[in-house]
């Protein structure tokens, strides 16, 4: 429980019954969810695999992991979210799905190489400390196993677009919602994921385009970005 900012889960805990509306502050999670989960699934091919969603929130990756045939186990630290993904979950019918309010960290004691397919999306910005959670990240996941992460680059361009135009102009976003010291450069997030024994397989650029309210993968990383991880082994 260390590595917890209970800020954080105040924050998103106070809004977590907005989770499913799709045009709430969980709008951009929701647009953007279709083009991660198929990118995800192009590299890793989630149908049939065990998959750990961390940091789930609400259920909107996990739920659409489980749909596409995977046997999904989401975990997060807010209490409310997980009370609405489940809540989600059952009115969808989705059977392959598990919650569970636990951190990455104590997963990781209990279940290291447990996972075929490991996923951490917008997750890394609101944690004290990013290298713990990845190296759970890179624990749990089997040898040979895939890791995802999915997180917001550190620079005037991020703080322009992330939080001065989705927070305060086009308020995709609750202000405050990000901070901008937490942001992750790529090449921090690369360090990590090297000194946790992964290789760095692929990284991805997020575009947004206000006027379609599409988001698009692209080879600019200089806000939001992707990267594909695997875990050595066969």
């Amino acid at each position: 429980m260390s590595n917890v900012d209970a800020h954080e889960l105040e924050k998103f805990g106070s809004i977590a019954h907005r989770w499913w509306d799709k045009e709430s502050e969980f709008r951009p999670l929701h647009e953007m969810n279709p083009l991660r989960l198929a990118w995800i699934d192009g590299l890793a091919s989630i149908g049939g695999k065990r998959v750990l969603d961390v940091g789930c929130g609400g259920g909107i990756l996990a739920e659409a992991m489980a749909a596409q045939g995977a046997l999904v186990t989401g975990i997060d630290l807010a209490a409310k979210a997980l009370g609405v993904a489940r809540l989600h979950a059952l009115e969808s019918g989705i059977e392959n799905l598990d919650y569970l309010e636990m951190s990455a960290e104590a997963l990781a004691q209990e279940q290291a190489g447990g996972f075929d397919v490991v996923t951490c999306m917008e997750l890394l910005e609101h944690v004290p400390d990013p290298a713990s959670t990845v190296r759970a990240c890179a624990t749990l996941a089997r040898p040979g196993g895939w890791i995802f992460f999915s997180t917001i680059n550190r620079n005037l361009k991020a703080f322009l677009f992330a939080i001065v135009g989705a927070e305060y102009v086009l308020e995709l976003l609750p202000r405050g919602t990000h901070e901008y010291s937490r942001f992750l450069r790529p090449s921090e997030l690369a360090h990590h994921v090297r000194e946790a024994g992964l290789e760095l397989v692929a990284s991805q650029g997020v575009s947004y385009n206000p006027v379609t309210r599409r988001y698009r993968l692209a080879s600019d990383t200089s806000v939001n970005y992707l990267l594909a991880c695997r875990k050595p082994g066969p």
